[in-house]
């Protein structure tokens, strides 16, 4: 692994490259990354890079976003096949009948969605921006959020506002955790605060102290000592890496995303050797996905 961890330094300096890292990948990834975060955090990050080769170490969506808002720049996905189910719950002729069944609304798009469904979307969000995204919304628009249900029923309880969620979820928020995860958790670690992402079933949610994207879980383990997570894995594991001495504990052990682990250490030196799987979106949707991109990040 050494040597491996060596070669891949080698290259990245050698090409002027940066490697991207989500919060749910294998921690020696985490480790290994220039730059690790949420969706928010790294498309944000993307859009104002200027090295000419970026390793996104993800899945499919990240690694668009960040073609989409760096054009100039090389992006490669270290496995090809490295997606997300919830993305593929909606597609673009879908949405385009979606809004047909309600003329006049708008459409927020969760990040987690392929680029012709942000084509088809009037602005992106991230589960750290929805809320603020949906409030920024005129107010006699109906909201059309996809493909998250649960995260865009959460956001609709926040902001007070009407939204017709799509009936798309995360298979591993959605069905990693039960309620008797709750109680057997908060019996063994009573003094622990349950942290849960809203893409997490409602029950989880509301039963949860804080609910915030991996981003939040980040920065709350700044100034915390004790925490049950309720999201991938990926990320309980990073934070027990870097604060060994605090108590942070998965609400499940069963929360593992096999797309954000399909990418290892070998898969990153072969994409900075032979600089394979470069994510390429056509012009035309590129175009138009941009715009509800770039409305997101107005807002952010």
């Amino acid at each position: 692994m050494k040597d491996i961890i060596a070669s891949i330094n080698e290259l990245k300096t050698r090409k002027n490259a940066l490697i991207l890292a989500h919060n749910y990948q294998p921690v020696e990834i985490q480790d290994l990354a220039d730059y690790r975060g949420d969706s928010l955090q790294l498309a944000m990050l993307s859009a104002r890079l200027d090295n000419p080769l970026i390793v996104f170490c993800g899945v499919r969506f990240m690694a668009e976003t960040a073609a989409i808002l760096n054009p100039k720049t090389k992006v490669l996905l270290p496995v090809q096949d490295a997606g997300c189910p919830m993305a593929d719950m909606i597609t673009g002729a879908q949405l385009r009948e979606f809004k047909r069944s309600h003329p006049g609304s708008t459409v927020v798009c969760y990040v987690n969605s392929t680029v012709e469904v942000k084509a088809e979307s009037d602005i992106c969000c991230t589960s750290s921006n929805a809320v603020k995204v949906i409030e920024s919304v005129p107010l006699d628009h109906t909201v059309l959020f996809v493909p998250d249900r649960n995260l865009g029923s959460w956001a609709a309880k926040q902001t007070g506002r009407k939204v017709i969620t799509w009936d798309g979820y995360c298979p591993i928020h959605q069905w990693g955790f039960t309620t008797e995860d709750i109680v057997n958790m908060r019996a063994k670690y009573p003094e622990h605060k349950l942290l849960a992402h809203p893409e997490c079933d409602p029950e989880i949610v509301d039963q949860a102290d804080e609910v915030m994207s991996t981003g939040g879980m980040m920065n709350y383990a700044k100034t915390h000592d004790k925490m049950i997570i309720a999201t991938e894995t990926g990320l309980t594991n990073y934070l027990q890496h870097i604060y060994p001495q605090k108590s942070i504990v998965t609400l499940s052990p069963k929360a593992i995303c096999p797309d954000m682990k399909k990418i290892s250490l070998e898969d990153v030196l072969a994409a900075l050797e032979q600089e394979q799987y470069q994510i390429q979106v056509p012009e035309d949707i590129a175009t138009k996905a941009k715009i509800s991109i770039d409305r997101m990040l107005e807002l952010s």
